[in-house]
């Protein structure tokens, strides 16, 4: 008698657990993942090896995420040694965004890496590069 009076009915049936913005709060995340991130390359500081870079993700002057690569030049291999991403860009195709722009970045050499945790080797096998064990990073380095 008084509930149905009072409330307007809806085209679609009330979720238990949804929350009205979450849809749009994801796609926010995604246009800003690839329109306002910037990638820069800058080699590691005070590391001996040659090779030793990493690919920072900038996001309105704040880094917000960084990849840590290895690369030989002579024998045109790579290996990604860390993946960071701060916790509001996971889920939002920055990191497949982020290796994209690495392999493109080095056209030619083939990528590995030496990560084991559970997101960023889930990370590493939609884009296919495979693990390998940690070491030198060819024969003629070690």
């Amino acid at each position: 008698m008084f509930g149905s009076a009072l409330t307007p009915p809806t085209d679609r049936p009330a979720a238990r657990h949804s929350r009205p913005g979450r849809l749009t709060t994801r796609l926010r995340r995604r246009f800003l993942a690839y329109g306002a991130v910037e990638f820069l390359s800058t080699h590691v500081p005070d590391d001996p090896g040659p090779g030793e870079e990493r690919l920072l993700l900038v996001h309105a002057r704040q880094v917000v995420g960084e990849i840590h690569y290895r690369m030989c030049a002579r024998c045109a291999r790579g290996v990604i040694t860390d993946v960071a991403l701060d916790e509001r860009f996971r889920g939002s195709g920055l990191g497949t965004r982020a290796l994209s722009h690495l392999r493109a970045r080095h056209p030619g050499t083939t990528w590995h890496s030496t990560l084991t945790l559970r997101a960023t080797r889930d990370l590493l096998r939609r884009m296919r590069i495979p693990t390998t064990a940690p070491g030198p990073l060819c024969a003629h380095a070690a």
